[in-house]
């Protein structure tokens, strides 16, 4: 676990040795390349509001708490004078309370409901707990319950008819409720406040859906005669929270960001892996991966009973981070294997509940996790977390690491940069993270492919009138898409509207949390057994036939991958290796919208519509414990068309020669220059690395010159481009600074190589990607004073 080959640096003394001591090294580490203290905040406390009930704030201090922060006070003040509002604070800031006070304020009239939206089932059940305990404790007025996939049919129906605080998800909402409003009648009618916790996860495709979803329930509302629930959301500290939600709620919302509860003092660490010894692609030096590295720390804060949890990206991670931890553990004391787990989405219910109760309880000591246990589930007395990997936002990044310190205990937070040129930039350039940061929680509520399903769903619950269509954006706009609804037959116009006239269940066609066709049931192919499901638009890229498959520390290997039947079959298997899918993928521009160009150097930087083909051809396995290539196999998976937006860079050939390329060299620095790219743009728009692509080429049909295109993963587009050519600057310069900071000498994937590439990362010049990003960025200065034709 612990490397002996290690050096004194000059950073933190104090907290660099504790770091040290907690991993098992004598002296400080090369990896620890940069410590930071977050100091101990001290509570500033308010006093309860007049009208808050005695009994609540009895029920309240049976938990321990005796006054309220003043953060509290102040958002809960704000939605008792009507207005929406949004609670930006850190984790364990108390933001729960925050609005319970209005909520259970509110319905001791006995008449007005709440709906609590969480975008987990994990985290209702946790709040519904939250609720129901308040009610057992004398505010009997309050009568929560679930609403979800997991309520059965007869708690369902109590919920329906006696429920006044809804506990709920977006998706449900979407499909489950709102289509069936007429049952919902005095509930939709008594509506008082919208409790949308977690606001800041709201955002890419799925925020985009959600937006639109509260849009058809404001109007469902209306149409009971409640033109004015209050929206009170509950974030995670953000550059700008009113504005976010705002956007998500579609009505003007005020934010309030001081955090006035109290913190243990954390010691942060930031850790850059050394290289394994291993090569990749054109023997490119690998890191020790994420999950190795994770697994180590993870295991050594177990043994000195610091109670941790690791955050990774993916489930596969997730799961291997898990098994590793739960080996390391059985060779130091057989007891403590089964003091490790894993926890991610796609779990059964009550597999996620048994992990959270252990982890509560204090029988676990490690946890290897998806963002799930990044949101509010109340997990107390953590000392510790490691963050495998960017988590993708400066949001969720100070999310997980509050985790610990929950109890006024000092604690250790480690970050451990991944393979990738996001990574790489930020380890060595804290102060992205912790001063200077860049984010935008890029929603696109009036992209024509999701709004196209909303609309059906809307007209499915009420008919649309053309007066209801500027609720849902531009009246213009909507009218177009609504014509086009019913000139294709989802839509039939008569006098009084537009109606929904299939027999198809209208919000059942789209799914929230993807862009395209709806999830997959993954089914042991043995036992017939459901294990999981999986997003359609995921499945040629995770679950191709081969592809390795991994559910709570067990492995399967996919045996068929059903489309007309929405199912993965899987066997059991335990092989070594896991498996990466690779594509290829042309381009076609359909229109520019925006331009920004450099007379002086023939660069255009350019925003617009384009058609993407793209298939996934082969897919390689890779040793876990490496990342080694053992080998590739083709993959016969029918090619894919999308219709979405983009961002592109072009000029002449002879301008990139005169900019200190050759001809011969042009082809691999675009191509660097590319990867690199898409793995900088979180810094700008806040994405996952997989929800963008792109192409480079030294001579594109449709500009007739050399050009490199970034473009959004999903139908439509939803912003993620047009925050890329908003941004350029921010963007290239960073870019380039990430494969400068990369101590590789040709690339490698912590700069220039990218792991889905169709090419096998051929051509890659590290060293021409420079010189073209530098280029380009240095267009980009002189021509910042020419106005862009832009329809942004």
């Amino acid at each position: 676990m612990g490397n002996p080959d290690v050096r004194a640096i000059s950073i933190h003394d104090d907290a660099a040795a504790y770091l040290a001591e907690l991993l098992g090294y004598a002296r400080v580490p090369d990896q620890l390349v940069h410590t930071r203290v977050l100091p101990e905040r001290t509570a500033r406390f308010s006093v309860w509001p007049e009208t808050l009930p005695t009994a609540f704030i009895d029920a309240v201090g049976s938990t321990g708490v005796q006054a309220p922060f003043e953060h509290q006070i102040a958002a809960a003040q704000a939605a008792f004078e009507g207005q929406h509002v949004v609670l930006a604070t850190g984790t364990a800031s108390g933001k729960s309370l925050a609005y319970q006070m209005p909520v259970a304020t509110t319905l001791a009239d006995g008449a007005s409901t709440a709906l609590y939206l969480a975008p987990t089932k994990a985290l209702g059940a946790d709040q519904l707990a939250s609720w129901q305990y308040l009610s057992r404790q004398g505010v009997s007025w309050l009568r929560p319950s679930a609403y979800d996939g997991d309520t059965d049919p007869q708690s369902r129906r109590w919920a329906r008819d006696h429920a006044n605080v809804l506990v709920t998800n977006p998706d449900m909402l979407h499909v489950g409720i709102l289509p069936n409003h007429g049952a919902w009648a005095t509930f939709f009618r008594n509506l008082k406040y919208i409790i949308v916790d977690e606001a800041h996860t709201y955002r890419g495709v799925f925020g985009s859906h959600v937006a639109v979803v509260l849009t058809r329930l404001r109007r469902i509302c209306a149409s009971f005669g409640n033109h004015d629930p209050v929206f009170f959301g509950a974030s995670a500290t953000s550059s700008t929270p009113a504005q976010s939600f705002s956007q998500l709620i579609g009505a003007p919302a005020i934010g309030i960001d001081e955090d006035t509860s109290g913190h243990g003092e954390v010691v942060v660490g930031f850790w850059e892996s050394e290289f394994s010894g291993a090569t990749g692609e054109h023997d490119a030096p690998l890191r020790r991966s994420l999950v190795v590295t994770g697994a180590d720390m993870l295991s050594d804060l177990a043994v000195r009973s610091v109670r941790s949890v690791a955050f990774i990206r993916s489930r596969r991670g997730a799961e291997a981070m898990a098994q590793m931890v739960k080996r390391n553990l059985s060779e130091i004391d057989p007891a403590l294997p089964g003091r490790a787990a894993a926890y991610r989405a796609g779990l059964l219910p009550e597999e996620r509940r048994d992990v959270e109760e252990q982890l509560n309880s204090g029988k676990l000591l490690a946890v290897s996790t998806t963002p799930a246990l990044e949101l509010g589930i109340d997990i107390a007395g953590l000392d510790g977390v490691v963050v495998a990997g960017w988590p993708g936002t400066r949001a969720s990044f100070f999310q997980q690491l509050g985790r610990a310190g929950r109890s006024g205990q000092r604690s250790v937070a480690l970050y451990v940069a991944g393979d990738d040129p996001m990574d790489t930039y930020l380890v060595h350039h804290p102060q992205a993270v912790f001063d200077l940061a860049v984010e935008d929680h890029v929603i696109d509520a009036h992209n024509p492919h999701i709004l196209s399903a909303h609309l059906c769903a809307a007209a499915a619950e009420i008919p649309l009138k053309p007066e209801d269509l500027s609720a849902f954006g531009d009246s213009d706009h909507i009218r177009h898409i609504v014509e086009e609804l019913t000139a294709t037959g989802y839509l039939r116009r008569r006098p009084a509207g537009w109606y929904w006239t299939h027999e198809q269940h209208a919000a059942g066609m789209v799914s929230l949390r993807d862009s395209g066709s709806g999830p997959m049931q993954i089914i042991d192919g043995e036992t017939g057994a459901v294990l999981g499901s999986i997003g359609g638009e995921q499945a040629h890229g995770q679950t191709h036939p081969g592809a390795v498959y991994v559910h709570q520390g067990r492995t399967w290997v996919v045996e068929d991958l059903d489309e007309d039947n929405a199912t993965v079959v899987v066997v059991r298997a335990e092989p070594e290796y896991f498996t990466q899918a690779r594509d290829v993928t042309d381009v076609d521009i359909l229109a520019e919208d925006a331009r920004i160009f450099s007379a002086e150097d023939r660069l255009a930087w350019v925003h617009g519509p384009v058609k993407v083909t793209n298939q996934v051809v082969s897919y390689q396995r890779k040793e876990i414990s490496s990342g080694r290539v053992i080998d590739e196999q083709p993959l016969d998976l029918s090619a894919r068309e999308l219709f979405t937006q983009a961002v592109w860079f072009t000029a002449p050939s002879e301008d990139f020669v005169a900019a200190g390329l050759t001809t011969d060299r042009l082809p691999g620095a675009l191509h660097a220059a590319e990867h690199a790219m898409i793995g900088m743009m979180p810094l700008v728009a806040s994405n996952d690395r997989w929800d963008i692509g792109g192409v480079s080429l030294v001579l594109h049909p449709d500009t007739e010159a050399p050009t490199v295109f970034v473009y959004d993963g999903h139908p439509g587009g939803v912003g993620f481009a047009t925050r890329g050519f908003l941004q350029a600057s921010t963007w290239i310069t960073a870019t380039m600074e990430a494969i400068e900071n990369c101590s590789c000498p040709d690339g490698c994937p912590s700069c220039v190589q990218s792991p889905k590439c169709g090419n096998r990362n051929s051509p890659l010049d590290k060293a021409g990607a420079v010189i073209v990003l530098r280029y380009v960025e240095s267009a980009l200065t002189r021509a910042a004073s020419v106005p862009p034709e832009t329809a942004l």
